[in-house]
């Protein structure tokens, strides 16, 4: 865990990145929570790993910010997971993925003790559509939801048993959601010139609020259009990562999920490419906080809701 002097008012390179956006780019809060869990194998979560069941939380973060509020990343399970995952084929999902949920474990119940009101999150930031990182949408009936256009289009193109391979129900998503959805625009995008940035792993990085606050990167292969949150807190940069990563040992140990794990992913290839840019951004700005939507690491040392890194 960093020292928090090593962190408070230090610069780092990748301030640069935020120099890019024009904009005097506010500093905000970050804090993590955990909404529910599941179980795997750890052999398919990680290389070399042991044949016991493990642990899987499943994370989401309240991001502070200065003007706008608390803006989320993903919002772990919820409830209705369990009725979505009643009938067939759906029912092969819960099967395979056993989840574990009391119902003081969602995101808006979390961050109600946390003393946020669910009913002030204006913004939810999406990496991915599968179950376990928006299955909490519907508590946040006032939030925009904001990512990456590909990673909804591509799977409303499924259907039955494929919808279900690549994570993806549906019926989790609000009945208004397209009135509320916001994917990123194509002005969004700025390009990180070549050499800017030794060792920084992206060509181009996406403005999320239009005020350099949070810059969103592409982190495709384990889902379709999936991205991570770059973000500059006041003890240092950060980085979630969703599941590029299932963990900080995977990445920092060089030790990708089983090849097993790839049924559930749309491009294996891109999902290498991805885990190779965590490896590079963690060899080249040590610091840098990298936290993984699944990390049992990061949720023993943050998820109590305090102020991190």
């Amino acid at each position: 865990m960093k020292k928090e002097n090593e962190l408070c008012g230090a610069r780092s390179p990748l301030d640069r990145l935020w120099e890019l956006t024009g904009a005097a780019a506010p500093r905000v809060t970050l804090r993590i929570f955990s909404a529910g869990s599941c179980r795997h194998p750890e052999w398919v979560t990680i290389r070399g790993g042991s044949l016991r069941s493990v642990r899987i939380p499943a994370l989401f973060a309240c991001i502070g910010h200065p003007v706008l509020g608390p803006v989320l990343f993903d919002t772990g399970y919820s409830e209705r997971f369990f009725a979505e995952t009643d009938p067939f084929p759906a029912r092969l999902y819960r099967m395979v993925t056993p989840v574990e949920f009391d119902p003081g474990d969602s995101a808006a119940r979390r961050l109600a003790a946390a003393g946020f009101d669910p009913a002030s999150i204006r913004r939810v930031v999406v990496s991915h559509f599968h179950a376990d990182h928006v299955a909490g949408l519907r508590d946040f009936p006032k939030a925009e939801f904001l990512y990456e256009r590909e990673a909804l289009d591509s799977m409303r193109r499924l259907r039955g048993i494929g919808a279900v391979k690549r994570g993806f129900l549906p019926g989790l998503l609000p009945e208004d959601f397209d009135a509320r959805a916001r994917p990123f625009a194509p002005e969004s995008r700025i390009e990180v010139p070549e050499g800017l940035l030794p060792g920084f792993p992206f060509r181009r990085v996406t403005d999320v609020l239009g005020d350099g606050s949070l810059l969103a990167v592409d982190l495709p292969g384990h889902a379709y259009g999936q991205i991570g949150l770059l973000l500059r807190t006041e003890r240092g940069p950060a980085l979630l990562c969703a599941d590029a990563a299932w963990s900080e040992a995977a990445y920092r140990e060089n030790r990708p999920p089983s090849a097993l794990a790839g049924i559930i992913m749309p491009d294996r290839r891109a999902y290498a490419d991805s885990f190779r840019a965590l490896r590079a951004l963690h060899e080249s700005f040590p610091e840098l906080t990298i936290v993984a939507s699944h990390c049992p690491e990061a949720e023993r040392r943050y998820a109590s809701g305090q102020v991190c890194p």
